[in-house]
């Protein structure tokens, strides 16, 4: 196992994102962290979003490197945020059996395990709506660039309008509300205002602590 320890002060970067992604985001660094990665990768590594790499974060007060290459890397591992700590998919993106009616459907969103977890904002971005319906229950939509993401189902929510939000910031907790058979994060994402499968983002942010994990582990 290598590990890798770096500490990091406030700050706030440019995110490099690929032209293709084009999240368009801004990585805001949270004050004083202890940032600790671990890699361990083995043949049987199963490909889950957090395959190979855990993250922890606790507050410190040792000063910062002057690596600024670490730092740079440090600061895009920091960009991206997981929406739940613990990442489980219970229902794909796709046709599947309606829970309700049991027949074929198409379910337009990704479904994750969940049991009253903070929901978190994956990357920087804006709080363009929150609300609640009978099909969604209470919600919350994030704009990223020309990405935009929903979280349904909660059970409180915890983000306003207009409001700015970094990578891990909180805005809910899950639930069961609207048009559900359990406690679960149902999550849709539109790019453009076309919906798409969001394991792009998951993808993108996978693909993104992999090569942080690996640059720093060069250093």
């Amino acid at each position: 196992m290598r590990k890798i320890l770096l500490t990091i002060t406030a700050g706030i970067s440019l995110c490099v994102v690929p032209v293709k992604a084009q999240f368009n985001t801004v990585a805001a660094v949270s004050n004083r962290y202890k940032v600790e990665i671990l890699q361990t990768v083995t043949d049987n590594t199963e490909l889950t979003p957090e395959s190979g790499t855990s993250v922890r974060e606790t507050s410190t007060d040792v000063l910062t490197s002057d690596d600024t290459d670490k730092k740079m890397w440090m600061d895009r591992y920091m960009s991206v945020s997981y929406p739940l700590r613990h990442i489980r998919i219970t229902s794909p993106y796709g046709y599947r059996k309606d829970p309700f009616t049991g027949k074929k459907r198409f379910h337009g969103g990704l479904d994750l395990h969940a049991r009253a977890d903070e929901v978190l904002a994956m990357m920087e971005g804006v709080v363009v709506k929150v609300g609640q319906d009978k099909a969604s229950g209470k919600y919350v939509t994030l704009r990223h660039g020309r990405y935009t993401v929903s979280y349904c189902h909660l059970s409180k929510i915890l983000a306003v309008r207009g409001a700015v939000v970094h990578p891990r910031d909180v805005v809910g907790i899950t639930g069961s509300t609207g048009r559900s058979t359990g406690e679960h994060l149902h999550i849709t994402c539109r790019f453009d205002g076309e919906n798409i499968n969001p394991s792009v983002i998951f993808d993108y942010i996978r693909d993104t602590r992999q090569e942080c994990v690996a640059a720093l582990a060069g250093l």
